[in-house]
This record gives C-alpha cells, sequence and structure tokens, in this order.
C-alpha cells in the first residue's frame, strides 16, 4: 500500500471523524468534485470542506447501509471464499496528500493480489443500475481508492431491496484515475484558496451567493460584464423551454384525467395513475388580518430576501 494512516478510526468518535474528513477529498466526495453526484454540488462540498457548511447528516438509507456492511461483507466471503478485513484507519495518499480513504474492507486473492472491497446496499427500484454495471459515483469513489492505496483492483458487493445480492471485480483503471488526481487537485485548491469552485444550477449555488449577498444597495447600479449577454440568451431560452414543457405536462394531465373521469385510480402497464379528492384546511390570513389586525400583527413574522428579476427596458426613441 502506496498510503500512510492519518488516524486509527478505532474508538474515534465521531464529531472528530467528520473534522478529518475535512482535511481531504474522501472517497464519497469524489463524484461530486466529478459533478456526477445525484445528492451534492461541488459548491455544497466546497462550503462543507471550508467550514461554510455543517457536514450533511447520515440520512436513512446512509443509516441501514453502515449497519448491513457486515452482513454484505460476511455473504461476498461465503460466496467467493476471499476473506475481508475491516481496517479501523483513515488512509492518506502519501503522493496526493489531499486524497483520503476510508475504505470498507481490505482483502486479497491469488490472481490480483491486494484489492479494496466496497459494500453496498441499494433501494429495489435501483436494480437496474446495477444489472450490467456499476453506478457511475460509486466506479469513480472505487478507483479513487485505488489511486490513494496503489492498488490494482477492487471488489463491489451490493444488496438489492434486501433480498438480491450481487458483486463485481473491478479493474485499476489508469485514465480515470489520472482525471480524478486532476480534478481533485483543482477542487482543493479552491478549498485551499476559499475561493468557490465554478457556480451551477445546484441549490448550494443559490444558497451559497444568498449568503455570500444577502443584502442589495438601494439604487446601487453596474453595466455587467461582456458574457452576461450570453447569460440572458441562456435564461430567455430556459424559460421558453420550461414554458413548452411545462404546456405539455399540463396537456398530458388534462387528458389522464379526462380519462378517469369520476374514477379515483387508473393504471396503464406498470404505471398507477390517482386523482384523488383532498381537503385541507388553511388559514384565511386576509380574512384574519382584516377581521384581527391586532392579533395578526402579533403572530405575523417578516422575512427578508433579494429577488432576481429580469426586464426589457425600451429606448425613449425606439
Amino acid at each position: 500500500m502506496t498510503a500512510k494512516v492519518l488516524v486509527s478510526t478505532e474508538n474515534l468518535p465521531y464529531e472528530d471523524w467528520l473534522e478529518y474528513r475535512k482535511t481531504g477529498i474522501g472517497g464519497s466526495d469524489a463524484s461530486v468534485v466529478c459533478g456526477v453526484s445525484r445528492y451534492k454540488s461541488p459548491v455544497e462540498l466546497w462550503m462543507e470542506k471550508t467550514g461554510q457548511l455543517p457536514s450533511q447528516e447520515a440520512g436513512e438509507a446512509a443509516y441501514w447501509g453502515n449497519l448491513l456492511e457486515s452482513l454484505v461483507r460476511e455473504e461476498f466471503t461465503k460466496r467467493t471464499g476471499i476473506s475481508v478485513t475491516k481496517p479501523s484507519a483513515l488512509y492518506q495518499s502519501e503522493e496526493h496528500p489531499f486524497m483520503l480513504a476510508n475504505v470498507d474492507g481490505l482483502c486479497e486473492d491469488s490472481v490480483h493480489g491486494p484489492c479494496i472491497f466496497e459494500a453496498k446496499t441499494a433501494s429495489a427500484y435501483k436494480v437496474g443500475e446495477w444489472k450490467d454495471a456499476i453506478p457511475d459515483e460509486y466506479m469513480i469513489q472505487i478507483q479513487h481508492y485505488m489511486a490513494v492505496t496503489g492498488y490494482q483492483g477492487a471488489y463491489i458487493a451490493v444488496l438489492i431491496g434486501g433480498n438480491a445480492f450481487r458483486w463485481k471485480f473491478v479493474g485499476r483503471d489508469e485514465e480515470l484515475i489520472a482525471m480524478l488526481i486532476s480534478l481533485e487537485e483543482d477542487f482543493w485548491r479552491h478549498v485551499q484558496n476559499g475561493t468557490p469552485p465554478a457556480l451551477d444550477g445546484s441549490n448550494a449555488s443559490a444558497r451559497f451567493l444568498a449568503e455570500r449577498f444577502p443584502n442589495s444597495v438601494p439604487q446601487s447600479e453596474i453595466a455587467l460584464p461582456r458574457n452576461a449577454q450570453k447569460l440572458l440568451s441562456q435564461y430567455d431560452e430556459a424559460c421558453r423551454q420550461l414554458e413548452e414543457s411545462t404546456a405539455r405536462k399540463q396537456e398530458a394531465e388534462n387528458l389522464l384525467k379526462e380519462m378517469l373521469g369520476d374514477h379515483e385510480i387508473g393504471t396503464a402497464g406498470n404505471r398507477v395513475v390517482t386523482w384523488k379528492s383532498v381537503t385541507q384546511e388553511r388559514l384565511d390570513t386576509k380574512t384574519l388580518k382584516a377581521e384581527h389586525p391586532a392579533l395578526f400583527k402579533k403572530y405575523a413574522s417578516q422575512t427578508s430576501y433579494r429577488r432576481f428579476a429580469i426586464k426589457t427596458v425600451r429606448s425613449l426613441g425606439g
């Protein structure tokens, strides 16, 4: 192994483990840096690493994934005869110190030598993602681990829907690893310099801008850079496409409602369409304000935010 032990994770408090994770890029971070994560954007990860955003708490899926990790490991050994050890260490690449690895296991076989082991659990709805391949974020994760450790192969095993078990061997991909190192090195420079990576269309980017520029200076004006025209065209085109897709969606919804009529449930192949009657109680704030202004004022809360808008100004001569 070409990596060194950054810290022993045996009896390491969870809060301390999170702090060590901020000192580099881990395997689950790698797909975020590459922009292929379905759950987090590069800007959000940058905010976590720079302490501007608390690390996300493990969700229900992650909780059960951690709980079932030993079961997946044991089943893999039972089916393959390859024993797996669970290291109690957070590894750090000696060549690229910003790359960290908290692996699920280490194993060895007579053909490939020392290998990474990664255990996963997946919803039954994601069975198709594992049919003939490995989801991109997990492929990037295990290649990241091989980059850190120097190992030539990795085994990944998954329990799908609680009743389907699969495992695959993945060889080291030098081209992908070179790309990973380059992207992660660039991202880590942003962390060290305190400058955000390129903003994107994620909620994290919007949140970052809202927190960085919370208030506008009244009546202040600026001439935007030249590339603003390109962004305005992009905005206009996106609005047009959104209007068209919204209209298509509404048309399909209306026609499906017509088919349902006064029926609540309709089926088409493996799809179920419902149009249910729902009763809700809502506070009539307009009436409350008119009839009980003092009570309304007592419980009303005021919020402040910046409203974004684009308009076209016509010249007097045009």
